[in-house]
């Protein structure tokens, strides 16, 4: 066979499982065989191999994520301040359970802007379903219009439908009282807790 190499090497590899994963075998492979070439070869075989496994650890995304713990619950707003002097005002009501949320705006006006069916006397309940992330004390909730049974509300009919997006700026004033402040109103949400929710991430 010749006078061995500057790169040949001899190792023994044991696995800690007895029964290693493609992921694991992979790289037990890789190690060895890669052992017998430059030093070059072997940067750029580790490099592939690395990419691969650290996309197949962190995507996930048929599962729900966990959340902001503080967030977690039942938070309904009771009033507007000033709302008698209001032509029209909402009032909500939110549900976050893990990195989801479900909210329930009940509006109220004394301007008929549309058919009766439609306002029924003045007041209407709209429905949202999404997702939500929070960055430093800001609430991005992003999400669809659908039904009060969670299904998704078609276009055309009452009211708005399709695509749902808002940012609050978020104070938490105690444990069961949270204000939220939307970029889009000069109108404050204060929100109490009326129902803990302990996250249990579900599948999508």
């Amino acid at each position: 066979m010749g006078t061995p190499g500057r790169y040949d090497r001899k190792f023994e590899i044991k696995s800690l499982s007895p029964n290693p994963s493609p992921v694991e075998s992979d790289l037990i492979f890789v190690f060895v065989y890669n052992m017998q070439k430059p030093f070059a070869f072997q940067l750029l075989s580790y490099t592939l191999l690395m990419a691969f496994s650290l996309t197949s650890c962190m995507s996930n995304p048929n599962t729900q994520g966990k959340g902001e713990v503080y967030l977690q619950g039942e938070w309904k707003q009771d009033s507007v301040p000033k709302e008698k002097q209001l032509l029209e005002y909402s009032i909500y009501h939110f549900r976050f359970s893990c990195d989801s949320f479900f909210v329930q705006i009940n509006s109220f006006s004394k301007v008929n802007n549309g058919p009766d069916t439609c306002m029924s006397s003045g007041h209407w309940s709209e429905y949202v379903r999404g997702s939500y992330q929070q960055r430093n004390d800001t609430l991005h909730l992003k999400g669809q219009f659908c039904n009060a049974d969670y299904s998704l509300k078609q276009e055309g009919g009452c009211f708005r439908s399709g695509i749902y997006q808002e940012f609050f700026k978020v104070s938490k004033k105690t444990d069961s009282l949270i204000q939220f402040s939307s970029t889009s109103s000069v109108i404050s949400i204060n929100a109490h807790l009326i129902k803990h929710i302990t996250c249990s991430p579900k599948p999508l």
